[in-house]
């Protein structure tokens, strides 16, 4: 199935898009005084094959995962935590949960790869394994574990878009996962640990420190190939990170819009790119990650983030306040008067000449009295 949806994607629409772009240049304003609104519109017009787009229903994908690297103690939670979350979500009692519930936009939580059975009416049960491997002693999965994750994160948009989804984010929630997407994103571009590796959540001087050799030990030790995506996610990933890179495919198969949350979000949106690039088009990063890896993977795909916040929580906090810059420049690309429907009548013109000003008339009665 991976192969096929990575053979039949498509690029956006270019004359939508050309279309889109003479349309906003006709509306009442400067050319481009919108600046990046303009962008996004004309992008999701593309995307859909429309000019004028509309979007119904939104949702931010989780994907949830362990992962063994923690065994090196370089995260900044104990591995419990993933779990602990990942229910805390579906509760509706975190970050993602509280921005999404102020603008409607809805959550699917899978539990692609968490090290415990979970016990939730409304959790997606998608799970590959029980964690992953820790990719500093060998690989982190079966090459065949990689390619499932990778198709579940399509399923899970195939299924979003029979419900009338049309607008898509992506989250994760998995201790330790800053650690695999600095590994997947120096495989692919041979950057150095002290630019790609970052302090995560939060931990000390000495676990960072850690943090940095246990990486660069772990990409000498399984030397995964970055002519090979599946080898690097084989090799170094978490199944968090391929679930997402699997719904960025999944999103450019079937037409949608989806956003880029932070740093994990990002390399997985590297790794999709690196399998087909094509899946840039449909990809709208939502703010600037303090992890130091996220602008660099931004320039590697050739992409720019929208907001600028300081945000580092991960869960694709991000996405649902994107939602709403999306939903912004659709507005402006689907309701904004054209400078000919803006053109003032005659009938609703008032000629100064006519009548001078209430002002002036009050000065000469005070200067008569």
């Amino acid at each position: 199935m991976l192969n096929d949806i990575l053979l039949k994607i498509e690029n956006p629409n270019q004359q939508v898009i050309e279309e889109a772009r003479k349309h906003l240049d006709s509306l009442a304003k400067p050319l481009g005084s919108l600046g990046k609104l303009e962008d996004i519109a004309a992008q999701v017009a593309g995307i859909r094959g429309m000019v004028h787009p509309q979007l119904h229903k939104k949702c931010t994908i989780i994907m949830a995962s362990d992962h063994g690297i923690v065994e090196e103690g370089i995260a900044c939670a104990p591995p419990e935590v993933t779990a602990i979350q990942t229910i805390n979500i579906l509760k509706n009692l975190t970050g993602i949960c509280a921005i999404s519930n102020s603008n409607g936009s809805d959550i699917k939580v899978v539990d692609i790869g968490v090290k415990v059975d979970l016990n939730h009416p409304e959790l997606v049960q998608r799970k590959v394994r029980y964690g992953t491997a820790n990719f500093a002693k060998g690989p982190a999965m079966e090459r065949e574990e990689a390619i499932r994750g990778l198709e579940i994160g399509i399923e899970m948009v195939r299924d979003l878009v029979d419900e009338g989804y049309d607008l898509l984010g992506t989250g994760e929630m998995g201790i330790g996962n800053t650690s695999c997407s600095s590994a997947v994103y120096m495989a692919f571009t041979g950057s150095s640990a002290e630019i790609a590796v970052g302090k995560g959540g939060g931990i000390t001087v000495e676990a960072f420190q850690l943090k940095r050799k246990v990486i660069k030990e772990a990409l000498a030790l399984n030397n995964p190939n970055p002519e090979d995506p599946l080898d690097v996610l084989t090799k170094v990933g978490g199944l968090d990170l391929i679930g997402m890179a699997g719904c960025f495919i999944g999103a450019a198969y079937y037409k949608v819009p989806i956003v880029i949350d932070g740093f994990i979000s990002a390399a997985a949106a590297l790794a999709a790119y690196r399998l087909n690039p094509k899946v840039k088009g449909y990809m709208i990063p939502s703010h600037m990650s303090l992890e130091p890896g996220y602008i660099r993977i931004m320039d590697e795909i050739g992409l720019e983030p929208v907001l600028h916040l300081d945000m580092r929580l991960g869960e694709g906090t991000g996405c649902p306040i994107a939602f709403s810059i999306i939903e912004a420049a659709l507005g402006v690309l689907n309701n904004m008067a054209t400078f000919q429907q803006a053109v003032i009548d005659e009938d609703h013109l008032v000629d100064i000449r006519k009548e001078e000003p209430a002002i002036q008339k009050s000065s000469k009665k005070e200067k008569h009295l």
